[in-house]
C-alpha cells in the first residue's frame, strides 16, 4: 500500500491503542539511535514523549507519522516528523526533527515527511528552521567532514549530513555528547570536590534539591535558567532570550513529574549576596533507571573562575549515586568551543561517545 503521512494525538492514556502512533515514534527513533550509538538512552521514553506534546503554551510540539500498512500499530509506524514552535523568546524559529526506521531509507520516506513538515513551517510563518543529528564519535578516515561555522569539531558526511544540507541546512554547531560510567569513584569525586571548594572558597556553598525547587529560590533559579539561553556557547545559531518565571518552572516540574521523571539539581549560592551564582540538573527517566542525562549546567559570566562548575557538579553527582544507585551511565553535551565545561567532565572521567551536529536555515536567504 502507498505510504500515509499521519497526525500523531496525544492519547488520554498511554496504556491504550490510541497510543500506537507515539510508541511507534519512540521505536523509530530508538532504531535509528541503536544504528548510531548501539544503544537507546537519548531517546525520550513514551513518557517523556507525550509530556513534551502536552506543553501548548510554551513550546508545542506537533508530530506525524509515516505508516506503511492499515494496521495501526507501533510496528506500523516507519518515520516520524515533528515541528516545535516557541511560544516564548525565539518566536521567528522553528525547531524541526525527521526521522527514518533504518530498515526503510531510500524509500522516499524521509522526503515526504520533510516537505510535510516545511509546509507547516511556511504556514507558521517562522523565518529561521533548526534541526540537530547524531553521528557516531569517531569519522571514518576515508570518509569526508564537515566543520561548523565555529571551526569548532567536525561532522562525517553521512546518509544525515547530505539530507540536511540537501534541504538548504548550515551546520552551524558541533557537540561532543559524552558517556560517565557510574558510579564515580568515590576517591575521584571528593578529591576533585575538596580542590574546588579550595578555590571558591568560604564566599559559596552548595544546595542539591530532589525533583522541586524550594518556593524560596524559585525566582532566582528561573532566572538562572533564563540566562543558560543567552550564556550557553550557541556557535551560529539564532538564539535570543528565553524567559522562565515561577509560573513556567512550576510548569515544568509538575510536567516532568508527571512523566515519572526525578530530576536531581545542584547550585551554588553567592553567601555575601545570597543569590544563586550557578546551577546544574541531572534526569532520571522512570523507564531507564540504570541511565541518567545530565542536562543544564551553567555558571554566570560574573562568578566564573571560582571552579564553581566542578563545585556544583561534584556536589550533583554525589547526590544522584545516593538516589539512583541503579544507575550504570550518566551522559552529557557540551559544545566543541567550551573548553572549560569540557574540561570539567573529563577531569570527572566522562569520555566522548558520540557527536551532535547543530543545523539552521534561514528561509529569508533560502
Amino acid at each position: 500500500m502507498p505510504l500515509s503521512l499521519v497526525p500523531v494525538h496525544l492519547p488520554a492514556s498511554l496504556s491504550s491503542s490510541e497510543a500506537w502512533a507515539l510508541r511507534g515514534v519512540v521505536r523509530v527513533r530508538e532504531a535509528i539511535e541503536r544504528a548510531i550509538v548501539g544503544h537507546a538512552d537519548l531517546v525520550p521514553d513514551l513518557a517523556l514523549s507525550a509530556e513534551m506534546m502536552a506543553d501548548r503554551v510554551y513550546r508545542p510540539l506537533d508530530r506525524w507519522v509515516a505508516v506503511a500498512d492499515d494496521a495501526r500499530t507501533p510496528e506500523s509506524v516507519v518515520g516520524h516528523g515533528s515541528l516545535r514552535l516557541p511560544q516564548v523568546g525565539e518566536t521567528d524559529v522553528a525547531i524541526v526533527d525527521v526521522g527514518v526506521d533504518p530498515r526503510w531509507r531510500g524509500r522516499g520516506v524521509g522526503t515526504s515527511l520533510a516537505e510535510l513538515v516545511a509546509a507547516e513551517v511556511r504556514a507558521a510563518g517562522r523565518r529561521v528552521v533548526q534541526a540537530d543529528t547524531t553521528h557516531p564519535r569517531s569519522a571514518d578516515p576515508d570518509h569526508d567532514v564537515l566543520r561548523p561555522t565555529t571551526g569548532a569539531g567536525t561532522v562525517a558526511v553521512d546518509a544525515s549530513t547530505r539530507f540536511a544540507r540537501a534541504h538548504g541546512f548550515v551546520l552551524e554547531q558541533v557537540e561532543q555528547q559524552s558517556t560517565l560510567d557510574l558510579p564515580v569513584p568515590a576517591g575521584r569525586l571528593a578529591g576533585l570536590a575538596q580542590e574546588a571548594s579550595r578555590v571558591a572558597g568560604a564566599a559559596y556553598r552548595t544546595h542539591v534539591w530532589v525533583d522541586e525547587v524550594p518556593e524560596e529560590w524559585e525566582e532566582q533559579y528561573a532566572l538562572l535558567m533564563t540566562r543558560m539561553t543567552t550564556d550557553a556557547p550557541a556557535g551560529g545559531m539564532d538564539h535570543s532570550e528565553d524567559a522562565w518565571d515561577v509560573a513556567r518552572l512550576r510548569d515544568a516540574t509538575a510536567r516532568r513529574q508527571a512523566s515519572g521523571r526525578v530530576a536531581v539539581i545542584g547550585v551554588a549560592e553567592h553567601r555575601p549576596s545570597g543569590t544563586l551564582a550557578g546551577y546544574s540538573v541531572a534526569e532520571v527517566m522512570g523507564s531507564r533507571p540504570e541511565s541518567a542525562i545530565q542536562a543544564d549546567t551553567l555558571v554566570l559570566g560574573e562568578h566564573r573562575g571560582h571552579r564553581l562548575g566542578m563545585l556544583i557538579k561534584t556536589s550533583l553527582m554525589g547526590a544522584l549515586s545516593s538516589l539512583r544507585p541503579q544507575a550504570r551511565r550518566i551522559h552529557t553535551w557540551n559544545a566543541h568551543e567550551n573548553a572549560p565545561m569540557i574540561a570539567i567532565n573529563v577531569a570527572l572521567g566522562y569520555r566522548p561517545a558520540s557527536v551532535a551536529a547543530q543545523w539552521q536555515l534561514r528561509l529569508d536567504q533560502a
